[in-house]
């Protein structure tokens, strides 16, 4: 569960940045003749609408909106008492009650005259959304996420990850000297405060003493080569660090890439994305586990 504050600082991104987004939506929408795109959300899969609003939810599942010529509208499944809220930490105006997110929906298809418009990556729309809105009145054509969204070359988009990281490389590099000896408890603890403290709104903490891949703390004692993977999430924006205590070790050639991230939560970009690698390699009988996230 996200347990930081999500808010929106303007210096960091101004509103002129979510107002150049939304007019690459619409330019697209006039390209394919489409009055409107349809964006879905919920707290799995909120790297979209945030790219395109800044509305990141805790918990539940949106519809976000996006006219072509008209202010966008959230269809929220969130209670009435927080709509204050996301209009105070988000670009979004006109926060409507959600219900089954499909009624709500064709009632402003019907309202405005859309005989069709378009989803953002359709296919991936929950199967009971996917489902209803199959069966309504108005066409859904998918817009692949790929056309209208490019956070790999969006400025503002870097920078906050590249903050993100320098925040994340900063912490470990003062904390992970002091981990030997404490239990992986102790030591998750310890990077969930400073990170909390230092503004991540949610935090994944993953450990190994190289006998395993990094999990969860057990309560085992973090012992010489320790490893830590971190999932870090800044303003809404994901990154993945992971680094090893011990000395310096150069790779040997048997090191292998261990996973890379690309498309899949939380950085749903598409093709030319920003990426997560881990790298594993052996020292002394151990398996170390280093990675980072790229462009």
């Amino acid at each position: 569960m996200k347990r930081g504050l999500i808010s929106w600082n303007k210096s960091e991104i101004p509103v002129e940045v979510f107002e150049q987004r939304v007019a690459r939506i619409r330019a697209v929408l006039a390209e394919r003749d489409l009055p409107a795109l349809v964006v879905y959300s919920d707290l799995w899969r909120s790297n979209q609408a945030r790219f395109l609003s800044n509305f990141m939810p805790y918990f539940n599942r949106a519809l976000l909106v996006i006219p072509s010529e008209m202010p966008p509208t959230l269809l929220c499944g969130l209670s009435p008492r927080v709509y204050g809220w996301i209009r105070s930490v988000t670009t979004i105006d006109d926060v409507r009650p959600a219900g089954n997110f499909t009624k709500p929906l064709f009632e402003i298809a019907e309202e405005r005259q859309w005989p069709r418009i378009g989803a953002l990556d359709l296919e991936r729309f929950p199967y009971d959304i996917h489902k209803a809105l199959h069966r309504g009145p108005i066409d859904l054509v998918n817009v692949e996420s790929s056309v209208v969204m490019t956070p790999a070359d969006d400025n503002t988009e870097l920078s906050i990850r590249r903050k993100a990281s320098t925040l994340a490389k900063e912490i470990l590099e003062q904390e992970i000297p002091n981990g030997v000896g404490l239990t992986d408890h102790q030591f998750a603890g310890r990077l969930e405060r400073r990170f909390r403290r230092a503004g991540a709104e949610d935090l994944l903490v993953l450990l190994t003493n190289g006998r395993s891949a990094p999990a969860p703390a057990t309560g085992a004692t973090l012992e010489e080569y320790f490893s830590v993977s971190l999932a870090v999430e800044y303003r809404g924006h994901w990154i993945r660090i992971s680094r090893h205590h011990g000395v310096v070790i150069t790779a040997p050639p048997e090191s292998r890439i261990m996973e890379k991230l690309d498309g899949a939560y939380p950085y749903e970009l598409g093709e030319a994305s920003i990426q997560a690698a881990h790298l594993e390699f052996r020292h002394k009988g151990k398996r170390l586990f280093y990675g980072d996230t790229a462009l």
